[in-house]
């Protein structure tokens, strides 16, 4: 998940140069999404992570 937050990043910051200021707003928009549900979804898996007991 976290790879493609990074690849909707790169995709904003090639529309931003171009001048593509819609498509920068909407992939902008969707990275931001993504990063935070995998930052969501880190943290409730080291919360439930598996424990080492011998």
């Amino acid at each position: 998940m976290l790879k493609w937050s990074i690849i909707f990043l790169i995709i904003a910051i090639v529309a931003g140069i171009f001048g593509f200021f819609g498509i920068v707003s909407a992939a902008a928009t969707i990275a931001k999404v993504l990063f935070f549900i995998f930052l969501v979804l880190f943290v409730i898996s080291l919360f439930t992570g598996r424990s080492r007991t011998p």
